[in-house]
């Protein structure tokens, strides 16, 4: 029987630990150090015959109690090897005794852990993985907040603001962010924390009956993340073509012959131009197909390397990459928040931030569009944020960090609203400027030919103020000349150009694009916002490979030796997937994507989170076992929201979202190039087919995993779940492997000290 001297003197011996891990296991090998084998049947009561097809056994030891925290990570090094001395002793003394706090000062803090692991016959040439670590919590709370932060998710937000109520919308926003948001969140952080595992891994863990959810989660990030690099690509070609002066969206182009601008552009604005023609090459309709376009090939093809740079090098460069690019992005919004202010116009766009609509607060399409925004606003369900939070240590409290990241969020949105309404602003008094002057010379030129009255003539000199000068003017008007000057003239009404703006991916390139070249100094403010919009989705596709990426690591453990091949094959494969969205229709697609489909597998995959935790964990234990990790309690009213409150709330969304997308007609804005307009076309029945076809796709493996561990007698707890969760020291670059000699059949037995920060085999 192992005494407690052995214990205290194995480890008072630890001389100057290894420099690294894996060296410490190839030279336990080197010297010969065998594990033995133990019987098929212990001598104490309740032990199982172990199988020899390898499948791994666990008995459990005595409960030891808590000491001190080991600080220095070289004897917590020194600490694995002397367990691996160890097991040979505990082969025939299989009963460990208690070490007491005074006895065993220097060792780490003890949990229950498994005695026996069994390594099966199929892992023979199985190697060591240490999974990599952040180098601090800053460089962790800003890739959560980085990811979370993304362009359309900001824009959405003033959009519900601006059409859902005002102030109104804020405060039902806020209140199911707290509500719903954050637990959530911290439920994501704390089961990436907790198993040390990729999106895929950590739901089979937690619930073998529910894993299905996890390969859900990765094709709903896998689809989200093609589409999302062919964004970077447009923003990149903007962001290419912002170096010239005048920027090209600001003027038509000429012709060849250069007798004139090209007559198309001339029957539109030249951003609309630009934005179809130029850059999409858009068609005419979703139905009209071509090859890529080859002026995107190039930039997706560049965003793609973007990636490659800033994830290829590991975890520690892709921390501080994730540091500058946030960090600028909040600095250049806060320079566009005090230059829009003084915008002309930006008055009037503040305006309808103070707006209060008290009757919003009982439309349930109001609560409908504040808890989806809250879902996608923090990026739930796509299985980045349990990706990014795997790489943590231990000691961290996921529930402050929920905290920090979702206020984070919400004040970078509550920074750029004002952005947003002062330049919506400026746009809409640009316009009706611009309108209010082509219409002046539009009244003087039939006035000239006769047919209007000389009482239809406006004043020549509009310079100042075109808008008030003509509005002035016209309201002097007798009812039948002003009804005269109407039916040759439309009505400039600057409240109405405010309220044109639509909810859709094309708002970045078209509204804010065409106000970017009213400003002086255009060329300088496009390429800032342009700048901005490319740090803020590098953010977020960071956290959507690294959440790719990370799952297929952990299910094909073999691509871990070769980490950095691997990663360069999954861009290759998502920029020739990419391409089919660079196609003429591409953004009629990516649309449908967006407005229609998106959201009702988020919805799905996040109420199967919650139900996992729920139902198949207990929320209780999952606390227990959080507080055992931070080593304080947990919060009582988060245990409550996650089991009664959150899947009620959860279920009314999906059920409004259903039903509000059933009464809508799908949509789509197309290009007419005979008009030179955006006009509303309805998508094909077998582009509907297509949107179902893909949602029952994605929901399947949820099913088919339910059925096959029932068909298998699979429990529906796991039993893996108590097992010890022992991760890497933090690692520099990317994961480092150690080979580890071909094992036949020999049992790895654990000790009773839990060793922090050491390798996930």
């Amino acid at each position: 029987m192992r005494s407690t001297h052995k214990i205290k003197s194995s480890l008072a011996k630890v001389g100057a630990a290894p420099e690294s891990l894996p060296e410490i296991t190839t030279d336990a090998q080197a010297s010969g150090t065998s594990l033995a084998k133990v019987s098929s049947a212990e001598s104490s009561p309740g032990s199982h015959a172990l199988e020899d097809k390898g499948t791994a056994t666990w008995s459990l030891t005595a409960w030891v109690s808590e000491v001190q925290a080991f600080e220095a990570r070289a004897v917590r090094a020194q600490a694995w090897e002397t367990q691996a001395f160890e097991a040979q002793s505990r082969a025939s003394h299989p009963k460990a005794t208690p070490v007491t706090e005074a006895e065993a000062a220097p060792v780490l803090k003890q949990r229950l852990l498994p005695e026996k692991v069994q390594v099966p016959e199929k892992e023979k040439s199985e190697v060591l993985i240490t999974r990599p670590f952040w180098s601090n919590k800053a460089e962790y709370l800003l890739a959560q907040m980085g990811y979370t932060m993304r362009p359309a998710s900001l824009w959405s937000f003033c959009y519900l603001w601006l059409h859902s109520g005002g102030g109104i919308f804020l405060i039902i926003y806020i209140f199911l962010l707290f509500l719903i948001g954050i637990p959530l969140l911290f439920l994501e952080m704390a089961a990436g924390q907790r198993m040390r595992q990729g999106n895929i891994g950590v739901w089979k863990v937690i619930s073998p009956w529910i894993g299905g959810v996890g390969y859900t989660s990765f094709m709903v990030c896998f689809i989200n993340g093609l589409f999302l690099n062919v964004v970077t690509a447009w923003i990149l070609f903007y962001l290419s073509q912002s170096f010239q002066y005048p920027v090209p969206w600001e003027k038509c182009p000429l012709l060849e012959n250069a007798s004139g601008f090209d007559p198309e552009c001339a029957r539109t604005t030249p951003t609309l131009y630009f934005w179809y023609r130029m850059t999409l090459k858009a068609s005419d309709s979703i139905e009209d197909d071509g090859p890529p376009v080859f002026s995107l090939c190039l930039p997706l093809f560049l965003s793609v390397c973007l990636l490659g740079v800033f994830m290829l090098n590991g975890l520690k460069w892709t921390g501080k990459v994730m540091c500058v690019l946030v960090s600028s992005s909040g600095l250049i919004m806060l320079c566009f928040v005090v230059r829009s202010i003084m915008l002309e116009g930006a008055v009037f766009g503040l305006h309808y931030m103070t707006i209060v609509k008290i009757s919003a607060i009982y439309n349930v399409n109001v609560w409908r569009g504040a808890g989806n925004q809250v879902l996608c606003s923090l990026g739930l369900g796509f299985g980045s944020i349990i990706s990014i939070a795997s790489h943590i240590q231990s000691s961290s409290s996921c529930l402050n960090d929920a905290v920090i990241v979702a206020l984070a969020n919400l004040i970078s949105m509550m920074l750029v609203t004002p952005f947003i309404f002062s330049v919506l602003g400026f746009w809409a008094t640009q316009l009706t400027h611009r309108c209010n002057e082509k219409n002046t010379e539009t009244l003087l030129n039939l006035v000239n030919m006769g047919i209007l009255p000389p009482e239809a003539q406006p004043p020549q000199n509009l310079i100042g103020n075109p808008t008030s000068i003509f509005t002035s003017w016209f309201n002097s008007l007798s009812n039948p000349i002003k009804k005269e000057v109407l039916s040759h003239v439309p009505e400039c009404n600057l409240e109405e150009q405010f309220l044109k703006i639509k909810e859709s991916t094309n708002f970045a390139f078209l509204a804010f694009v065409e106000a970017m070249s009213f400003i002086p100094g255009s060329v300088f403010w496009s390429f800032l916002f342009f700048l901005m919009l490319l740090n803020l989705e590098m953010s977020t596709m960071i956290g959507i490979m690294d959440s790719i990426i990370t799952s297929l690591q952990d299910i094909f453990i073999s691509v871990q030796k070769y980490t950095k091949l691997f990663t360069v094959v999954v861009l290759m494969i998502m920029f020739l997937c990419g391409l089919f969205f660079t196609r003429p229709s591409g953004s009629y697609y990516i649309r449908l994507l967006t407005d229609y489909w998106t959201i009702l597998p988020i919805i799905i995959v996040i109420i199967f989170e919650n139900l996992a935790v729920k139902w198949a964990r207990e929320a209780s234990s999952f606390f227990a076992d959080m507080a055992n990790l931070w080593g304080h309690p947990m919060y009582s009213i988060i245990r409550w929201l996650w089991s009664y409150l959150i899947p009620v709330v959860l279920l009314a969304l999906s059920v409004t979202t259903v039903f509000q997308l059933s009464l809508k007609n799908i949509t789509y804005l197309a290009w007419d190039s005979s008009t030179s307009k955006e006009i509303v076309r309805q998508y094909p029945s077998w582009g509907l087919f297509t949107l179902f076809a893909l949602l029952l796709i994605v929901i399947l493996p949820i099913p088919i995993y339910f059925v096959y561990c029932f068909t298998h007698g699979i429990p529906f707890n796991s039993t893996s779940w108590d097992k010890p969760v022992i991760s890497s020291k933090s690692l520099p670059l990317s994961f480092q492997l150690t080979p580890i000699k071909e094992v036949e059949n020999e049992e790895i037995l654990q000790g009773d000290i839990e060793i922090a920060d050491q390798p996930v085999v």
